[in-house]
């Protein structure tokens, strides 16, 4: 990518951002991690990757200590050292970790490992057997120390967000971090409109699909391979595109080398009309049940 078609996709992303609940504005697209850090020989092209996405304007980088045990924290703080200002980043705390001083801990952990004194965002991972509460009270003391801006959770479905909606201080929730892509479009039968109501955004993880037949399945379907064609794009921007077209969901697609963050990023290039979103509609439909929610 040319310095000029640099300007004009940063000009792109800045016009697609999504707000949370404290009015910050984040750009549609950011960047994903799991797995990265986890080899060595990789270790030159996953910086490269990461620092090409902050040129490109993905300021948001989303990471977990359960990611290589640290190694992605680690990798991340590495490739944005000198460059911390321009990130927006995210952790997230194992379950076992999210009370106390174990959550403290933990915390200070990810942004030893992450080269930095503060977290943009922390998440608790998954629900696990710690009252939530609990977790609240830990994160919003995090949150008065200066230790992280604000905080979220990931893999909640709709039962564990109106648990959690309902404590003390659990409306200061910023996200809720799922699965999410065209073909696992389960959030959108009751956790999407609820998360709306609140005014609490979506970050969708796999945004591709993890992989295997199901990837393949979405990125070699006619209708996906029809409108690429049209716009002259890969496939897996078409479906990027519908992840964010509500202007309320967050796409973190990993991608460990730097021509496929590019690509991911081109994504925000795209203006699918009404009739080509339906057409994805109708390839495939939205739930009319409630779907499980997978951990990543």
């Amino acid at each position: 990518m040319n310095e000029t078609e640099r300007t004009i996709l940063l000009a792109a992303l800045k016009q697609q951002t999504v707000a949370f609940p404290d009015s910050t504005h984040v750009r549609a697209f950011g960047q994903g991690t799991w797995h990265m850090g986890e080899e060595p020989t990789k270790r030159q092209a996953e910086i490269e990757a990461l620092n090409v996405g902050l040129d490109s304007g993905m300021e948001l980088i989303d990471t977990a200590e359960m990611y290589g045990e640290g190694a992605s924290e680690q990798l991340i703080g590495e490739a944005i050292e000198g460059r911390r200002e321009e990130v927006f980043l995210v952790s997230k705390v194992y379950p076992h970790n999210a009370s106390g001083d174990k959550l403290r801990e933990a915390c200070e952990r990810s942004l030893r490992n992450l080269k930095t004194d503060y977290l943009d965002l922390y998440l608790l991972h998954w629900r696990g057997d710690i009252p939530l509460q609990e977790t609240i009270d830990g994160l919003e003391q995090l949150k008065a120390e200066g230790k992280i801006r604000r905080w979220g959770v990931s893999n909640f479905d709709i039962a564990d967000m109106k648990e959690l909606l309902a404590l003390e201080n659990g409306d200061q929730c910023a996200v809720n971090q799922v699965l999410y892509h065209l073909g696992s479009r389960g959030i959108e039968y009751e956790l999407m409109p609820l998360l709306k109501e609140h005014g609490i955004p979506v970050m969708a993880y796999c945004p591709l699909a993890e992989g295997g037949s199901l990837r393949e399945k979405l990125l070699d379907h006619p209708t996906v391979e029809r409108l690429a064609e049209t716009h002259g794009v890969d496939p897996a921007q078409i479906l990027l595109a519908f992840v964010v077209r509500s202007g309320d969901v967050i796409a973190i697609p990993k991608a460990g080398q730097a021509k496929h963050v590019e690509e991911n990023g081109r994504a925000a290039l795209l203006q699918l009309t009404d009739e080509e979103f339906a057409a994805l509609d109708e390839a495939f439909p939205a739930p009319t049940k409630k779907e499980s929610l997978d951990i990543v």
